[in-house]
């Protein structure tokens, strides 16, 4: 079976294996595989703050996409195979662990915050942080000698996370200075990706605007959650933005869309 051209099941029939704060997976189209499907709804503070802004998953989904395909194309291993429309992907299916991995260039959020640094100070250098997925508790901050000893990852899958969030960050900063954008910090996960007996970690989940901090190189302005955390208001206009800079949506193209369109690859 060729996973790359999936019979599309409308999302109603689909089973739902998972419901995030601004995703949801549903079951794929083959073994291995599911459905992330990006939904419209903001959130701040553990879900504290909510809202639902309209277009927001279209965006989203359409910057994942392009991150993702860039990081396969240049040899970084990641879960994502192919968007579907424009609201879902055909992802593989990861073990996902279970931490919040952070890279820093520039202070802003909770360490300018926790260690009294200036936002928008730079750092001498990249800065990798985890935090514990729970959502319960806050995701705390924890280090690799918590991850070690609760089992959340060994000391060989460390590496290769930090080796992978390493290349990811240079990518990124990369790609972003190329259209105007300083990457002040990004947040990714990874995963566990089972081939036979074969194990590798790889980038999961997405990376977008909702997990990047993205700020204009010349005024500074926020481009990212930022503006939805803070009330600074403007976060769609924010998120299309970054992806007309990209090239992925042109002039005057809305990020709307409610129900899926295929995409014919």
């Amino acid at each position: 079976m060729d996973i790359h051209k999936p019979r599309y099941t409308p999302m109603s029939r689909r089973r739902r294996i998972y419901e995030g704060k601004a995703k949801v997976l549903y079951e794929g189209p083959e073994p291995g595989t599911l459905i992330q499907h990006f939904k419209d709804d903001a959130t701040a503070f553990n879900a504290k703050k909510h809202e639902v802004i309209e277009g927001k998953g279209v965006l989203n989904n359409r910057i994942s996409e392009y991150v993702f395909q860039h990081l396969n194309d240049i040899g970084v291993p990641t879960h994502f195979i192919r968007r579907l429309n424009m609201r879902e992907q055909l992802i593989r299916e990861v073990e996902i662990i279970p931490l919040e991995v952070v890279v820093r260039n520039v202070a802003a959020g909770s360490l300018s915050q926790r260690l009294g640094i200036e936002e928008g100070t730079q750092l001498p250098r990249s800065i990798i942080e985890f935090y514990y997925k729970n959502d319960q508790l806050g995701d705390p901050m924890v280090s690799e000698e918590h991850i070690t000893a609760f089992g959340w990852a060994s000391p060989q899958e460390i590496d290769d996370v930090m080796s992978l969030a390493i290349r990811v960050n240079d990518f990124l900063s990369g790609l972003f200075l190329g259209v105007g954008i300083r990457l002040v910090d990004f947040k990714m996960e990874c995963g566990r990706l089972w081939e036979n007996d074969l194990m590798r970690i790889v980038v999961a989940d997405e990376i977008s605007p909702d997990s990047c901090r993205l700020w204009d190189i010349k005024s500074n302005e926020k481009l990212d959650k930022d503006r939805f955390r803070r009330d600074l208001g403007g976060l769609l206009e924010a998120y299309t933005e970054v992806a007309k800079r990209l090239g992925i949506i042109v002039e005057g193209e809305r990020p709307t869309g409610t129900g899926p369109v295929l995409v014919k690859s």
